[in-house]
């Protein structure tokens, strides 16, 4: 896996650090955030849209990222970006 590390948040404590880092490899975002409460969860599962089944599945997660962190979130985008245009 070839991650290159974009940023952690800088309010991280000892115990919390959202993190987001590009995967050049596979040209994916890799966040870590914190998990959603079960209501937020519910409340994500519950949406039916076209093309997406309602529920989340048992491979998937919903994490909240600080909004204080959306310009490295903005990086990672455009690093993936980037490496997707490469060979």
């Amino acid at each position: 896996m070839s991650l290159l590390f974009i940023g952690i948040d800088p309010n991280t404590g000892d115990h919390e650090s959202p993190t987001v880092w590009a995967d050049l490899g596979k040209k994916e975002l890799v966040l870590q955030g914190w998990r959603a409460d079960p209501e937020l969860e519910a409340e994500c599962g519950a949406l039916q849209l076209p093309g997406h089944a309602a529920g989340i599945p048992d491979t998937e997660a919903v994490i909240r990222i600080p909004a204080r962190m959306m310009h490295m979130v903005r990086e990672a985008c455009d690093v993936v970006e980037r490496a997707a245009d490469l060979p």
